[in-house]
């Protein structure tokens, strides 16, 4: 089954627990801090596949995790980090925010990848926190939350020529001519209601045509086999239109601009590719009273075209060498684009930039946005007097107090940081954290 469109959820893995751990040894009798660190959490990463081509898989499973980092360990021993999670897809796959309908990453390459969810930092063990009047930290850091979001995935498939036409065209038969794919063939309409993949082997070249399911009027607007399919053909470097040349009731002429116009009205950019005009089914008496005046408009046109039989495989060389020259020079005027086999990260939310702090006032509640001080915060057990002590004297360096006061917080308002609430007491310009 082809399916070109999926919506899963991904969660990276969380960061491991720092450790909370002092030295025991026989001859150490005062032994320091020796808690470890916690490990990475795992990322999600979503890789190109040339040997996939349906997205059918995530209509089966649409939750993905990855592995979590372990806990730190006693005697400074690093918790292991946690394995990242490969999501393989098609090439031509197209990754968005479920959220936003931002456009995360365009995968067209194999091997092509992605991080789609970061892991979290692992948490710092206590052994970090020894200080000369500290000398005995109770406390360790938790691990990070993994980043988790909602993900769309589209597939566009990665054709060198896209076979369009009106339903019973021939294109279908047509690919199963030219190439090695084995599509649904009948005589009525509408019997491909899948693109088709076919590969063409020429004496030096080989180049892969597309066979979308047949437009109608309208079909941008969702019509008939609908706008499903179109998206397909943007990749595109050649289209091919296929024209029946029997049909009585859609003459030649007058489908060439019912393909182009729903070409156009769904992207102006599909017109201006290169194009070619096979009119088909030549075979057939009533096409060939109809040649002459068929020629006659064609010629006028000024589009490359061949007359073809693609049932009785009258011409089909003639238009392979038509498309195996616009294929080359297609291919030759794109620039080559050395493709990172690595890992990719997105552009959006990935460059780490200084974010100026900022108390904002939410009804009865204060805020301050501040990524530093809210990780940081959610990393402790706040709770903890040791833990509470090492955060007010954070803040108070970061100048958190100074911009509180600058916001006119008052005497007993709340205050959020992270996950916690706090109590501004001006007197003592501190806060006071609330059960």
């Amino acid at each position: 089954m082809f399916i070109d469109r999926a919506k899963i959820y991904v969660k990276a893995g969380d960061g491991g627990n720092g450790c909370v751990a002092f030295r025991r040894e026989k001859f150490v009798p005062r032994g320091g801090p020796a808690g470890g660190d916690g490990g990475k959490g795992g990322d999600v990463i979503i890789e190109a596949d040339e040997n996939l081509d349906t997205l059918l898989d995530f209509h089966y499973k649409r939750h993905y995790y990855a592995e979590r980092g372990e806990h730190g360990k006693g005697k400074n021993q690093k918790g292991k980090d946690g394995k990242d999670l490969i999501i393989k897809v098609p090439t031509g796959t197209l990754i968005f925010d479920a959220e936003t309908g931002e456009l995360i990453a365009d995968l067209v390459s194999h091997g092509q990848r992605v991080v789609v969810a970061r892991g979290g930092k692992g948490g710092r063990g206590n052994t970090h926190f020894a200080t000369s009047t500290r000398q005995a930290p109770y406390f360790a850091e938790k691990g990070e939350k993994g980043e988790e979001r909602w993900l769309y995935l589209e597939l566009k498939l990665l054709a060198d020529v896209g076979l369009v036409g009106l339903p019973n065209a021939g294109k279908s038969t047509l690919l199963s001519k030219i190439s090695n794919a084995n599509p649904e063939i009948a005589p009525y309409p509408f019997t491909t209601k899948t693109p088709n993949l076919g590969v063409v082997e020429r004496e030096d070249i080989t180049f892969t045509v597309a066979d979308i399911p047949g437009l109608i009027e309208g079909a941008h607007e969702n019509k008939g086999m609908g706008d499903e399919f179109l998206r397909h053909i943007e990749r595109t470097l050649v289209l091919v239109f296929v024209i029946d040349a029997a049909d009585l009731v859609t003459p030649p002429q007058k489908a060439y601009e019912i393909l182009k116009k729903e070409l156009y009205l769904y992207s102006p950019k599909l017109l201006e590719k290169p194009r070619i005009i096979a009119i088909n089914k030549i075979d057939l008496p009533e096409a060939q009273e109809r040649l002459p005046e068929i020629e006659k408009w064609l010629k006028n046109e000024g589009v490359p075209y061949v007359f073809i039989s693609a049932k009785e495989g009258i011409n089909i060389d003639k238009l392979l060498e038509l498309m195996e020259k616009y294929v080359r020079e297609r291919k030759e005027s794109i620039p080559v684009v050395e493709v990172d086999k690595e890992i990719q990260e997105t552009k959006e939310g990935r460059v780490e930039t200084e974010e100026i702090p900022e108390v904002i006032r939410e009804k009865d509640l204060w805020i301050l946005k501040d990524k530093k001080t809210e990780s940081l915060a959610n990393k402790l057990d706040l709770y903890n007097p040791q833990a509470f002590s090492y955060f007010s004297n954070y803040i108070k360096r970061r100048g958190i107090i100074k911009l509180i006061n600058r916001a006119k917080v008052k005497d007993g308002e709340k205050i959020k940081i992270g996950d916690y609430i706090f109590k501004y007491n001006a007197k003592t310009n501190s806060l006071e954290i609330l059960e």
